[in-house]
């Protein structure tokens, strides 16, 4: 059955996720929608623009392009999201921080150079909670062991 022919809109809840230094330093980008190579280096300029200028007293949200910018600031990091305008942002802000409890419950305590020198885990833990755009269904204490670590209830990677 065609969503479009019965009336429903199909769309991504996230468009594009990206991890940026507070230097404008892009550590980790995965995108979810086709966007040109040229849009791409644009939109990742002018997002790590964006947010790095702005003051930690404004709210979380911006209105970019035909989107909504979802982001949030964890130490030297910013976790930022383009999502549709038609999607719940707060359901948004909740995905980035879970992925940043999963992150830090890997690593322990993670830190920027965690993910410089450990990319292929983040992208793998990112991968395991966001699936072609949509957040996959997760419980937050399915991990009952300390050498355990939870990707969104569905499986458990061990620890080195």
């Amino acid at each position: 059955i065609n969503a479009e022919y019965m009336g429903f809109k199909q769309s991504k809840m996230i468009l594009t996720f990206m991890l940026i230094s507070r230097h404008g330093k892009v550590r980790l980008i995965r995108w979810y929608h086709s966007f040109s190579a040229k849009d791409r280096k644009q939109m990742t300029k002018e997002i790590s623009t964006m947010i790095i200028g702005r003051s930690s007293r404004l709210c979380n949200f911006l209105e970019y392009r035909d989107y909504i910018l979802v982001f949030k600031r964890y130490a030297s990091l910013y976790f930022a999201t383009i999502v549709d305008k038609e999607e719940n942002g707060f359901i948004v802000l909740e995905v980035l921080h879970h992925f940043v409890e999963v992150l830090d419950r890997y690593f322990g305590n993670v830190c920027e150079l965690d993910l410089i020198f450990n990319f292929h885990k983040a992208y793998q833990i990112l991968d395991e909670i966001i699936m072609c755009g949509y957040c996959l269904l997760y419980t937050s204490d399915a991990a009952d062991e300390r050498s355990s670590v939870d990707l969104g209830g569905r499986r458990i990677i061990k620890k080195k």
